[in-house]
């Protein structure tokens, strides 16, 4: 039976971790206010928090579906041996696609009532229009010209294809990373065992442009290699990000020093977040009006939350 608690349980994660650093208000409006949010007794407040919670952009959209796709076509290509077509993983993002702007654009009162079932654009919702901006639709249209062929192309897809030394071991699966009692939540896109080579290679399908905190994700997936893994020594992990958007491929090797450092981070962020609590073992928030809210406006306009700070 379903737990339902008065506070939710506290976990890290980096996604956690840059929202605080982005805007503390939207912070608790995330982790605390919309929490219980589902449940039809709960306040209207906390109800509304969690219908926002919801929303996605659509850049957000398109890269999530692009790796339910691709998680797809490689568990259909261990299961048959068959790579579906350029135009056959194309069309089937473009539906998918298709699909959550029509929920966004026509199923408004649906959405309200179970925003979990439905998909609600955060362009579509605060432009108050069933039309997305010219800019954004070029944008997805041009990523969806190039996004699959680059995943065809990519190192690896052919790696997969030539070499049989292989042992895939997960993809697209939550895990908890254990360090002392703080619980760590980690999202591999894809992890193989390359015998070939003695290395275990984790990949991170990219969607959008390279950025600096690319490796100190991975490096985190590293981190929950080590703890699960018989893995001798973090000199046998290669992390791995393929950026489906220009068709490049970056490998990592590991160091002690990026390894520290995001160990470094989790400790320093903890204590940042535990800042903001009343009682940390209950992980109860501080009063709403103790979370500042950012002076970036242009955070404020893309943020989930900008309704309930201005209304």
């Amino acid at each position: 039976m379903f737990d339902i608690k008065l506070y939710p349980e506290f976990s890290w994660s980096l996604s956690r971790h840059k929202t605080l650093s982005q805007c503390a208000r939207q912070y608790a409006y995330q982790y605390y206010t919309a929490h219980n949010g589902w449940l039809r007794d709960s306040s209207e407040h906390s109800k509304q928090a969690y219908r926002l919670k919801k929303l996605t952009n659509v850049e957000m959209f398109f890269g999530q579906v692009v790796h339910d796709i691709i998680e797809k076509a490689i568990d259909h290509y261990l299961n048959t041996g068959i790579v579906p077509s350029e135009d056959q993983l194309t069309n089937a993002v473009r539906n998918r696609m298709n699909k959550g702007f029509v929920q966004s654009s026509r199923h408004f009162k649906d959405w309200l009532s179970r925003p979990g079932k439905f998909t609600m654009f955060h362009e579509l919702y605060y432009g108050q229009t069933n039309v997305l901006p010219a800019d954004k639709t070029d944008k997805i249209k041009y990523r969806l010209e190039v996004t699959m062929n680059h995943f065809l192309e990519s190192d690896t897809l052919k790696e997969m294809a030539y070499n049989e030394q292989i042992e895939f071991l997960e993809a697209e699966k939550f895990r908890i990373l254990q360090v002392g009692k703080l619980k760590i939540y980690v999202v591999l896109d894809l992890l193989y065992r390359d015998y070939e080579r003695d290395k275990w290679v984790i990949v991170d399908w990219k969607t959008g442009k390279q950025s600096e905190e690319d490796p100190y994700q991975l490096a985190l997936y590293a981190l929950y290699l080590l703890e699960t893994y018989p893995i001798p020594s973090y000199k046998n992990i290669i992390i791995r990000n393929e950026y489906l958007l220009d068709g490049t491929s970056t490998e990592h090797q590991l160091d002690p020093v990026t390894l520290d450092k995001v160990q470094e981070l989790i400790g320093t962020s903890t204590e940042w977040m535990n800042e903001y609590l009343d009682d940390v073992h209950l992980n109860k928030p501080l009063p709403l009006d103790q979370f500042p809210k950012t002076d970036d406006k242009r955070t404020c306009q893309r943020c989930n939350f900008y309704e309930l700070c201005f209304s």
